[in-house]
């Protein structure tokens, strides 16, 4: 009888596993036995057996596949940010491999959790070096005292690979440690392309430009981010001359490499973020355009992105018409062509410009259809800009911050508020921008209701930053709650800026409390927080509402002298207000002569009504012919110095104001009140 196990031969294989293989030869008579086949048949392992793990003895090929996709799944939860789903999951297996440990890990790594990862880590029945690499990435990502414990766990490693030198390279010269990195880089057995640009990016990281240039012409090899690498850390440490003759260099040195177009145009992006685009063109020219079937040969040549970063130099400067010469001269355009031109045209209130290239282009958008609703609104045309805002064919939630901003921008505070109401009930839920438009809307026109409704939102949605907080002190400083706002004032604490202060002390003067106005500026003066020009428009209201005169030329004048704030025509008009309402309306009028600029409505209504207030006719004429010029459909002069002409006995001048009136069609206008009606959105 055949000894039929030996037909068998056992190998091992790489990964230390037995493979069982039937023997292909035996004697051939007994090839075709119909016995020796049905035995064979029987003997012969299923395939999923055919590999035994050295230890476990279990079917290996089984469990990787059926751990395959609960693996999957754990990577995508992961990825989505539920990682307590992944964990229950994890949880539940009953087998995991490296793979399923090293994915949990991952998930709580990216979210420095790196408690729960070394638990894990610690738990782990078996361990490989991505393992210990994604516990070193974790440490040095959190900075601080943790990057110890990530050079500990480097040092601990049974074996490191080029991933684990360069992860604690990077992660020294992100915390600003470059001599511990170049102390690892040089004890590095063999350097990597990886290595030698993690070391050029730490020392520009760290401001070191000579020694990252020193490091890039040392490395032996350079890969495609290597010059870019470079070329970008310089352009932040200001030195774009630098980077213009290193890439003038390079490419001399390799004068078709396709890699250097990347460093070209990260250069072009640096002259325009920095106003330089007379060096921008000059290098822009430099580079070769397409010629024929060369434009997909890897040479140097421009690109899309070439054009576009050119294009947006100009359009930052301004310079809309060169930007469209060559937006004109390029052979294709890609979506962010496009918009890079409308938007420079909505920027320059060129809107019928932006309004054509939007008809003519190709597929708009999200964007493009936000800059054009901006650009409408901006100038005042929110009839068109709510037609594009409706035709939309999908809409974000940038979509509905600029149009409630452009009606709020507009003075529609009805519009903006209908709107935002229209916002909430399609589901769309409000951000920092949308609470900050909506409660200027409420202090636009008073209301307190809507506005105490905006902020429960604020409290409910979002976490308020400076921003939003200054904007709820000044909608309770304009809507008359002042305890409130000053509630709010005082809990900011720490995070209060210029802002926060002219808010409030804004509000104590619009509301008459001058001597709070007054006594929060000298408070501000020395916690020394600078003031503004808007801090002094405050103050001196405060001091006019206070008739404090004195008070009000020292404020004046310390404006100029000790901040070397410029008055401007706001100053002035608060400054004619104090001295013409304490009556001294002679030194007002030559405050108004002296002045380096035109007065304004503000200027000559302050004079107006002191004069109004003290009976001096003669100059409350001179200040409303003043105010005829520059209103000429206001009732508000001629009627005052109709009925000053009438206390005063001057009946003949009086009857002149009226026929004067109806000479030229004014008619006086009628008073109106607010009523908050709304208690709810």
């Amino acid at each position: 009888m055949v000894n039929l196990a030996s037909r068998w031969r056992t190998i091992r294989c790489l990964n230390g596993n037995i493979v069982i293989r039937r023997q292909r030869h035996y004697h051939h008579h007994h090839s075709h036995h119909p016995l020796r086949r049905s035995i064979l048949k029987k003997l012969s392992p299923p395939l999923h057996y055919q590999c035994f793990g050295s230890t476990s003895q279990r079917p290996q090929y089984s469990e990787a596949v059926n751990l395959f996709t609960p693996n999957k799944r754990i990577s995508y939860l992961i990825r989505n940010g539920q990682i307590s789903e992944a964990r229950a999951l994890f949880d539940e297996m009953p087998h995991r491999n490296i793979v399923t440990w090293n994915s949990m890990i991952t998930g709580y790594v990216r979210r420095r959790e790196m408690a729960k990862a070394r638990k894990l880590f610690d738990e782990m029945p078996d361990r490989d070096v991505v393992s210990w690499n994604l516990m070193i990435l974790g440490y040095v990502s959190c900075g601080g005292r943790w990057l110890q414990e990530g050079r500990r766990m480097f040092d601990e490693m049974p074996e490191r690979d080029s991933v684990s030198w360069n992860t604690m390279i990077s992660g020294y010269a992100r915390n600003g440690r470059m001599d511990e990195a170049l102390q690892l880089f040089d004890g590095m057995q063999e350097q990597n392309v990886v290595s030698w640009n993690a070391m050029v990016t730490g020392f520009l990281q760290n401001g070191d430009v000579d020694r990252a240039i020193e490091i890039f012409m040392r490395m032996p090899k350079k890969d495609s981010a290597s010059l870019s690498a470079l070329v970008s850390g310089l352009i932040r440490n200001g030195e774009l001359d630098e980077a213009n003759k290193i890439l003038l260099k390079s490419r001399r040195k390799d004068d078709d490499s396709g890699d250097l177009i990347h460093a070209f145009n990260i250069l072009l992006a640096g002259y325009g973020q920095n106003g330089r685009v007379d060096e921008a063109r000059h290098l822009f020219d430099q580079i070769p355009s397409y010629n024929g079937g060369e434009k997909d040969s890897g040479q140097f040549r421009r690109n899309l992105v070439s054009w576009n970063s050119m294009i947006m130099c100009y359009v930052k400067a301004g310079d809309v018409f060169s930007a469209r010469i060559l937006f004109d001269q390029m052979k294709e355009r890609d979506t962010i062509s496009w918009n890079t031109m409308i938007s420079g045209y909505v920027h320059m209130s060129h809107t019928d410009q932006a309004w054509i290239l939007f008809q003519e282009m190709p597929n708009p958008d999200t964007l493009t259809w936000n800059s054009m609703i901006s650009g409408f609104a901006q100038k005042g045309n929110l009839e068109l800009a709510r037609a594009l805002f409706e035709r939309m064919p999908q809409k974000n939630l940038v979509s509905w911050n600029s149009m409630i901003a452009g009606y709020e921008d507009n003075g529609d505070y009805k519009g903006a508020t209908e709107l935002y109401r229209q916002m909430l009930l399609e589901g769309e839920k409000p951000d920092r921008h949308t609470l900050s438009s909506v409660l200027s809307v409420c202090s636009g026109f008073a209301a307190l209701h809507l506005g105490m409704q905006i902020h429960q939102q604020v409290t409910k949605t979002v976490i308020p930053d400076i921003p939003i907080n200054n904007s709820l002190i000044t909608m309770y400083s304009r809507c008359g709650a002042i305890t409130e706002a000053r509630t709010i004032f005082d809990e900011v604490k720490l995070q209060k800026e210029v802002i926060s202060w002219n808010a409030m002390i804004g509000g104590y003067a619009f509301h008459g409390f001058a001597a709070e106005a007054l006594e929060l500026f000298e408070l501000m003066k020395r916690l020394k927080v600078p003031p503004t020009y808007i801090t002094f428009i405050s103050v001196l209201n405060a001091c006019a509402h206070a008739g404090l005169v004195k008070e009000g030329r020292t404020h004046f004048k310390s404006m100029v002298c000790d901040f070397g704030i410029e008055p401007r025509i706001e100053h002035f008009a608060s400054l004619v207000d104090i001295v013409g309402r304490h009556g001294q309306l002679e030194e007002a009028m030559d405050l108004i002569n002296s002045m380096p600029f035109q007065p304004d409505k503000a200027v000559w209504g302050a004079l107006l009504g002191a004069c109004r207030v003290h009976n001096n006719v003669e100059l409350a004429r001179v200040a409303a012919e003043a105010l005829m010029k520059l209103e000429p459909e206001s009732s508000a002069p001629y009627v005052l110095l109709h009925n000053m002409y009438a206390d005063a006995g001057q009946w003949d001048n009086a009857t002149e104001m009226r026929m004067m009136m109806e000479r030229n069609n004014i008619r006086k206008q009628p008073g109106y009140s607010w009523v908050d009606s709304s208690c709810s959105i």
